[in-house]
């Protein structure tokens, strides 16, 4: 039987346990060593879970202590609906946590989180070779059929 996990809104003293999970998910999505995200990247995206005027939110996984996984999300305005959606933009849990549930229950709490917001939508996305979180995923959400594209502009 695996430990009990609670899922909680995260703190300004989980930076320490935050930190690895952050980098962590950066490493699965290949941002590191030369392509890692800038440390400016990092602690802006750690100030913005606290900042009242930001739309980001986080949450996290804890068991004895440890994080274990963290969910992000922001919501936002759409062209299509008057209510606001939710955009789960990051979702990690650690390796020795895996196959406990922890993906699922931050899914889930991102849902009520959203609902509580007013929220009608929750939406994701991942890499197609994700196989393993696809299967989790069909279980809890539905495909959107979408493909996604994208265009970086030098800044």
């Amino acid at each position: 039987m695996s430990k009990p996990f609670a899922i909680r809104p995260i703190k300004q003293t989980d930076f320490a346990g935050w930190l690895p999970l952050w980098d962590g998910y950066n490493t699965f999505y290949g941002r590191t060593g030369p392509t890692a995200l800038p440390a400016e990247i990092t602690q802006t995206t750690w100030r913005r879970f606290f900042d009242a005027y930001e739309p980001v939110h986080a949450l996290v996984a804890e068991s004895d202590g440890k994080l274990l996984g963290l969910a992000h999300y922001l919501f936002h305005r759409s062209t299509i609906q008057l209510e606001p959606s939710c955009y789960l933009q990051d979702l990690f849990t650690d390796q020795a946590a895996r196959g406990m549930g922890v993906g699922r229950a931050l899914i889930e709490a991102t849902y009520h989180a959203a609902a509580q917001a007013g929220c009608q939508r929750v939406y994701w996305q991942t890499h197609e070779t994700n196989a393993t979180a696809m299967q989790l995923y069909d279980k809890v959400a539905q495909k959107s059929g979408f493909v996604v594209y994208r265009k970086l502009l030098a800044g």
